[in-house]
C-alpha cells in the first residue's frame, strides 16, 4: 500500500471517528457520570471504529490516532448546544 493511499485511509477513518463520536459525546454529557448510559455512550462507537480499521487493513500502530479522534469527537460533541 502506497503512502498516499495509507494517508487517505487514515485521514478518512480519523474524520469518520470524530463524526461518529460527536452525537455520542452530546448524549454523554446529559447523563450522570459513571452511569450505564454514560458508559454506553463512550464505548458504543468502538466496534465500528475497529471494523473500519480492520476493513481498511491498517495496522494496530494507528490505534492511538483513532483514540485521539474519538476523544476529540466526544469532547466536541459534549460542547455542542442545540
Amino acid at each position: 500500500m502506497g503512502f498516499e493511499t495509507r494517508l487517505a485511509l487514515v485521514l478518512g477513518l480519523f474524520f469518520f471517528t470524530v463524526l461518529l463520536n460527536l452525537p455520542f459525546g452530546y448524549l454523554r454529557v446529559k447523563e450522570r457520570k459513571l452511569s450505564f448510559r454514560w458508559f454506553l455512550y463512550i464505548h458504543l462507537p468502538i466496534p465500528f471504529i475497529f471494523l473500519g480499521r480492520r476493513l481498511s487493513q491498517l495496522s494496530w500502530h494507528y490505534i492511538p490516532v483513532f483514540v485521539a479522534a474519538a476523544l476529540i469527537g466526544q469532547f466536541s460533541g459534549g460542547m455542542l448546544v442545540f
